[in-house]
């Protein structure tokens, strides 16, 4: 497509391009002529610059240009240019940094992937190639850094999670909440988009690191900082609250029989993998980490790279009714490896806190019990997959 069949896309898919700004004189001209070689729907975020950014963004009197009094990071700029792009009727918005590292000559890539995707729920990233001659070294481990914990916290895995130049869903993004306001508003954004089951994507683009020209404001030690304070706390929320809702989410959708059927033994894990997400269930499930039990074994199966929902459904053995006889259970457990006999009934133990008086017996107790449990369900489980899956095969093949 032309420049022109560009601006027409731009106009039919009601995308506009902001442009936050801060002490890049340097460069932003050039980024915004390049930008309005296919689109005037611009909005620039002056994030309290204090060199000549003022004076040259006069002399653009048609675009929509904001002036923040002091610098209040590149979060806030960008919170405000979604907030004004909504107000003027905008449903996309393409983010563009200013120093110059992003070619507006891309933009057409935004547009074309959005034209073609049915899913209007889309958030695109451009990826960089992190590995071209003349990129920081720090800036690809910082990447690599951000990658890692956008695939925790999302399970998404991604080239590129730190690239200024994006494209919003500004549908989805009005109805989060955000409070972040510096760099670290870049990370936040995508994770709880994510969160809120919208498609987060890559795309390829270009990119120009000229050191005589470029000016960053990224602070390393500060900006770091609140990015590893940001991923903590993000973590925190997947696993106490994002991947537990997931699963269950999941299991009330499917049922109890569509779930043993799709995800039991439908599921394209090898039968040890699916073993192992069995023993791991089993074995947390009858630990004594009572109230942890979710947190623990989501966090454990993505570790080991297992089957949550396999290993999440199996660490339910220990439900409410069952809780008595896997307490009663562990303590006879733990008195049988010590050798040691205190004489109480079930009863006694949900009645008169038994328990709690023999506390280390039911600890090691707990313990054998649940590595005893998993390795033995941990076995049955891997000949029971390894039979089915051979009998399917067999099956298929006529």
């Amino acid at each position: 497509m032309n420049s022109n069949q560009i601006t027409k896309k731009i106009d039919q898919l009601k995308v506009c391009v902001v442009i936050p700004t801060y002490n890049n004189e340097r460069t932003l001209k050039r980024v915004i002529d390049g930008v309005l070689n296919y689109t005037e729907q611009i909005i620039i975020i002056n994030d309290g610059s204090t060199d000549s950014t003022p004076s040259l963004l006069s002399d653009y009197p048609n675009l929509t240009v904001i002036h923040f009094e002091k610098n209040q990071g590149k979060g806030m700029a960008l919170r405000k240019g979604f907030e004004v792009a909504l107000e003027q009727g905008y449903e996309f918005a393409i983010t563009i940094d200013s120093d110059g590292q992003h070619f507006p000559s891309d933009i057409p890539l935004f547009i074309n992937e959005l034209e073609l995707s049915k899913n209007r729920d889309l958030l695109l990233i451009g990826a960089r190639n992190m590995r071209q001659e003349g990129v920081p070294s720090k800036s690809s481990f910082g990447n690599n850094f951000s990658n890692f914990w956008f695939w925790f916290e999302t399970g998404i895995k991604l080239e590129d999670t730190q690239s200024g130049y994006r494209m919003y869903p500004l549908h989805i993004i009005k109805n989060l909440k955000f409070f972040t306001t510096k760099f670290e508003f870049e990370i936040e954004v995508i994770v709880k988009s994510a969160w809120k089951d919208v498609e987060v994507k890559n795309i390829p683009i270009q990119i120009l690191y000229d050191h005589s020209e470029r000016v960053s404001h990224f602070r390393p030690f500060k900006d770091f900082t609140r990015i590893s304070i940001l991923n903590t706390w993000l973590v925190f929320l997947t696993l106490f609250f994002i991947k537990p809702r997931n699963i269950f989410r999941s299991l009330k959708k499917k049922g109890v029989k569509r779930f043993f059927v799709e995800d039991f033994l439908g599921s394209y894990d090898s039968p040890r993998k699916k073993a192992l997400s069995i023993a791991l269930g089993v074995f947390i499930g009858l630990s004594p980490f009572w109230g942890f039990h979710t947190v623990i074994v989501i966090f454990l199966a993505i570790f080991f790279n297992l089957n949550k929902a396999i290993a999440f459904a199996f660490s339910n053995v220990s439900l409410p009714p069952f809780i008595p006889f896997i307490l009663y259970a562990s303590s006879k457990v733990g008195q049988w490896v010590l050798n040691v006999n205190y004489p109480f009934t079930l009863d006694d133990l949900v009645n008169n806190f038994e328990i709690v008086k023999h506390l280390e017996t039911y600890i090691v107790g707990s313990f054998t019990l649940a590595a005893f449990s998993a390795l033995i369900l941990g076995i049955l489980a891997y000949f029971f997959f390894t039979v089915f899956e051979k009998r399917k095969m067999v099956l298929n093949n006529g």
